[in-house]
């Protein structure tokens, strides 16, 4: 909805309001329709439709907040200004409780009067985009829920058009929370969608387990095998096996997966029978398997076979053309999810989004956004709504600031330095409760764990 198809009605009995109104807001572009009393103004509403009310409190004929409740029956997220010339806070608590979209005292300042109109706007847009998407019986996982525009997005585009005409085994690569899962999820729909997709995060399962996962077992195989289970592998069918995080799976269940690959068969645990594997194998990392492979913690025989078509994701940082979509997106996920009306964020926002390093890449602007859009009291979210994020570059920031980033010996960090410096900083604004901290950094506890010993990070208590 443009500004110039816009249409506002302005009900309030002060005629000189009313004749300002109509020439400032029709020269900004708007179609203006006003009313001098509240029933001739619900008789406008009927007529025109409009899409914004500026609406006084006061009025000759009936209570502006009795014809703001006739407004909502007909539409209860229709978008209603409310103005009057007192300043106490019971009317402005009772507008807002009522169901108005905003709230300005006279003498209007028609600046902020055309702000408020912008953003209730704006939010009607974003309702109508969201409306369009739950009327949609169900959503699949589709290239244009992939967001991006840079020339390394687009490549993987066109990859991943490529490889969902075939069944070739995949491996994807790049940070935590840069959609490794969405993008297989993509394939997986573009290639057999109506077979199962089964995803396995290889670090939240230990050895002995996760080779029961992954093929099944026989009963009687080992204690507590009280019947026959189907593995992963056997339950895709002709669908995606999708193992996430390959990197952690141990040398013992690495040969394994390359004999699978190899001959495309496995055996179940304590079973004898060779069972056919017909699923596409999509493998993912965030980690740098070739050097994995030259330290001997990877098999390099199954670094090749995984190896077939490679997809690597650029981090947030690399991408900044793709926030504001993102943002976008985002926004209208979480307004479905939580059954928001978020219209979007605030310029000074956006900006401090373009300077912050994302060390944690799109998954974390998410869970950003969740946040703020739960404790957020308006339609815009502004820095008041994301404390935890630095507002402005500075010594011991993930913020990019004039001058290239550096650790406290001066040096530029590597990712390694990011990623401790990000986990330091979730733990100590978490509250010291483990789960929450996995949440935020959307890793599992055991990767966690080893996270903490890798940084030499002690963990006082867990919540």
């Amino acid at each position: 909805m443009k500004k110039g198809k816009a249409k506002i009605l302005v009900i309030d009995d002060d005629r000189s309001i009313c004749e300002t109104l109509d020439l400032y807001l029709t020269e900004e572009g708007y179609e203006v329709f006003t009313a001098s009393t509240g029933t001739e103004g619900l008789n406008r509403y009927v007529e025109h439709s409009p899409d914004v009310i500026v609406l006084d409190i006061r009025l000759p004929d009936v209570d502006g907040f009795a014809v703001l409740d006739d407004l909502r029956e007909e539409d209860e997220n229709v978008k209603v200004i409310m103005i009057t010339a007192h300043h106490d806070m019971e009317s402005t608590i009772n507008a807002m409780k009522s169901g108005a979209f905003d709230y300005i005292h006279k003498p209007i300042d028609v600046d902020e009067l055309e702000m408020a109109i912008q953003k209730a706007v704006k939010c009607l847009e974003m309702e109508k985009k969201i409306d369009g998407l739950l009327m949609e019986p169900s959503r699949h996982f589709k290239v244009g829920d992939i967001i991006g525009s840079t020339k390394e997005m687009l490549e993987i585009f066109k990859t991943v058009g490529i490889v969902s005409q075939s069944r070739t085994t995949v491996l994807i690569q790049g940070e935590s929370g840069t959609g490794k899962e969405l993008i297989a999820k993509v394939i997986h729909h573009n290639t057999s969608r109506d077979e199962p997709y089964i995803a396995v995060n290889c670090s939240a399962i230990v050895e002995t387990l996760l080779e029961s996962e992954l093929f099944g077992h026989e009963k009687g195989s080992f204690t507590g095998a009280v019947s026959r289970k189907l593995g992963k592998f056997e339950l895709a069918r002709y669908g995606t096996v999708f193992l996430d995080e390959i990197s952690e799976m141990s040398l013992n269940l690495q040969a394994k997966l390359l004999r699978v690959l190899q001959e495309m068969e496995f055996e179940r645990v304590g079973g004898k029978d060779r069972i056919r594997v017909h699923a596409r194998i999509i493998a993912a990392t965030n980690k740098d398997l070739k050097g994995l492979v030259r330290e001997g913690r990877f098999r390099d025989d199954l670094f090749y076979r995984l190896n077939i078509v490679a997809i690597t994701i650029p981090p947030l940082r690399d991408r900044r053309e793709d926030i504001p979509p993102l943002v976008d997106y985002l926004l209208t996920k979480i307004n479905i999810d939580l059954h928001k009306r978020i219209a979007g964020i605030s310029d000074e926002m956006m900006e401090i989004f373009h300077r912050y390093s994302w060390p944690g890449n799109v998954r974390e602007m998410e869970n950003l956004l969740v946040r703020a859009a739960v404790v957020a009291k308006g339609q815009i979210l502004t820095k008041s709504d994301f404390p935890e994020l630095p507002g402005d570059a500075g010594p011991g920031t993930a913020l990019e600031g004039t001058g290239p980033l550096r650790t406290s010996d001066g040096r530029p960090p590597t990712l390694d330095d990011i990623e401790e410096q990000y986990i330091r900083k979730v733990i100590r604004e978490s509250g010291k409760n483990k789960g929450e901290i996995c949440d935020i950094l959307g890793i599992s506890r055991p990767t966690f764990e080893r996270k903490l010993e890798k940084y030499g990070i002690v963990f006082e208590r867990e919540g």
